[in-house]
């Protein structure tokens, strides 16, 4: 079993940065944390989640067309941890985000609310 707790949402003026990060817990989750693609997804209020970027065990990337050049994913295997370091932040991003562990069995964190607002 494997929990993923997401940390690091709040509110943000737009043209701001915040850095969300999603550690991972559980008897099985350094293995698991090393072998899964990790990714983070949200989901703007009244719309369907979406994914936002991905992080795969080799280091390949993949982003959303809108967060390319604004948003950054990394992982730190020695944590458990994966982030998502978000820079130039506008309205449209308000969202609650989600981290997601991919593999045979599929892992969710609880979200965490990020609002950008002036």
């Amino acid at each position: 079993q494997v929990q993923l707790v997401e940390s690091g949402g709040g509110l943000v003026q737009p043209g701001g940065s915040l850095r969300l990060s999603c550690a991972a817990s559980g008897p099985a989750s350094g293995i698991i944390f090393r072998l899964n693609t990790m990714g983070w997804y949200r989901q703007p209020p009244g719309k369907q989640r979406e994914l936002v970027a991905t992080i795969t065990s080799g280091n390949e990337i993949n982003y959303v067309d809108s967060v390319k050049g604004r948003f950054t994913i990394s992982r730190d295997n020695a944590k458990n941890t994966v982030y998502l370091q978000m820079n130039s932040l506008k309205p449209e991003d308000t969202a609650v985000y989600y981290c997601h562990s991919d593999g045979p069995t599929d892992y969710w964190g609880q979200g965490t609310q990020v609002t950008v607002s002036s």
